[in-house]
């Protein structure tokens, strides 16, 4: 996928990071399906037998209301991206019958021309039922059920040069990454097992900035980017460059097998909690994830998916570029957490038009899809708390 995270760009979440297991689907509207779920395929065409739910939100209705605009902006950055010849390779690539980069690009047009000159949803709801066909992801269990996660771009403070408060490095990739010799160093090989040793090797001279606290950088690693605040009062934007040929291990599943947190109660905070309590454990579980990541600058770049395109709050999401139409329109099923009245988040299903512009290491299969929160502190808040079922679709015109 491509973003900084607790949770992730670059397609890593929390949920990946945490290890943590789905419950089962429990809202979603029955449907007749004109071919049946099978766990063989990724997608199936169906005919939903109940309307698949109105997008509150490009309507205006509510408190969560009123970002048509944003939904555009996000069509808008697919049809760029449909345009290049990247898009021609990856779709040369993709082998689902019957879903063309043509027939991917044409849906959008004609979906923004629905969502501009529309004058209600009932029009914009009974146009999308007449001329769109849907396509279902099967999930997990060949039953539809999808994993979501949210993932979103932090914001770091950080200094361009070493001192006693600002020790721990995030990297540049090696110039000469592709001729190291296979296996590549893990991570403690590369940085020590205190995340302190990493003049006497490899990494000596990749420094890109020093962030204050071990952990913090290590979750860069995991999301993929990120918005620095430079302790010289400018700012710098990351992304994700390469990485050593390791597996993703998550970090949450480490500390539940250890039995340091109970798999009902794990949770980012939770993990945040213990490495403050017990801060020696960082040098034990951190080195587990062998896998390491660097990084570039990107110029004040808005966070970016894997398509080279800027991904959109809560219209953005990452899946399996191998079993997924990249840059397509889908629609969500799942919850999303809001502020409510008093301050606190709370849970509230959803029904969202999104574009499929992110992909990540974690993010393998038909059952996993992460929603990108958006930037800074009450995205991740919110980014750290989807962790729900819930159902995804595909619409391409007939």
């Amino acid at each position: 996928m491509g973003i900084v995270k607790w949770n992730g760009f670059w397609g890593l979440t929390a949920a990946v990071l945490l290890g943590t297991a789905l419950p089962t689907v429990s809202q979603i509207k029955p449907e007749v399906q004109s071919q049946p779920l099978t766990a063989s395929k990724p997608l199936v065409r169906v005919q939903l037998s109940d309307r698949p739910g109105v997008d509150e939100q490009i309507w205006g209705w509510g408190k969560r209301s009123g970002d048509r605009q944003a939904l555009l902006a996000a069509v808008d950055h697919s049809l760029r991206y449909l345009q290049t010849a990247r898009a021609a390779e990856d779709y040369r690539r993709y082998l689902m019958a019957g879903i063309t980069r043509q027939r991917v690009e044409r849906s959008l047009r004609r979906f923004r021309q629905l969502l501009l000159y529309t004058r209600s949803p009932a029009e914009f709801q009974s146009a999308i039922e007449r001329e769109f066909t849907f396509y279902q992801s099967t999930g997990k269990d060949g039953q539809g059920t999808v994993s979501f996660t949210g993932y979103f771009e932090p914001v770091h403070l950080a200094s361009r040069r070493p001192d006693r408060q600002f020790r721990y490095p995030i990297y540049r990739q090696p110039p000469d990454l592709s001729g190291w010799k296979r296996p590549h160093p893990t991570r403690s090989q590369l940085e020590g097992v205190d995340g302190l040793q990493f003049s006497q090797g490899k990494l000596r001279g990749l420094e890109l900035v020093w962030l204050r606290d071990r952990l913090e950088a290590y979750l860069i690693q995991v999301q993929g980017s990120a918005r620095l605040r430079l302790t010289d009062g400018t700012t710098m934007t990351v992304g994700y460059a390469g990485h050593t040929n390791y597996p993703y291990t998550s970090l949450g599943k480490e500390l539940v097998k250890a039995g340091k947190i109970r798999q009902e109660e794990l949770s980012l905070p939770a993990v945040i909690q213990y490495f403050q309590k017990n801060p020696a454990d960082l040098d034990v579980y951190l080195p587990r994830n062998q896998r390491f990541v660097f990084f570039k600058e990107t110029g004040g770049m808005p966070a970016t998916g894997s398509l080279g395109v800027p991904v959109t709050p809560e219209r953005s999401i990452a899946t399996d570029k191998t079993l997924f139409p990249p840059g397509a329109l889908a629609l969500i099923q799942t919850q999303i957490p809001y502020l409510n009245e008093t301050g606190q988040l709370e849970q509230h299903p959803v029904t969202r038009y999104v574009l499929d512009q992110d992909t990540g290491g974690a993010i393998q299969g038909p059952g996993r899809v992460d929603i990108f929160m958006g930037t800074g502190k009450t995205a991740g808040d919110r980014a750290g708390l989807i962790n729900s079922p819930g159902k995804l679709y595909y619409l391409l015109l007939k």
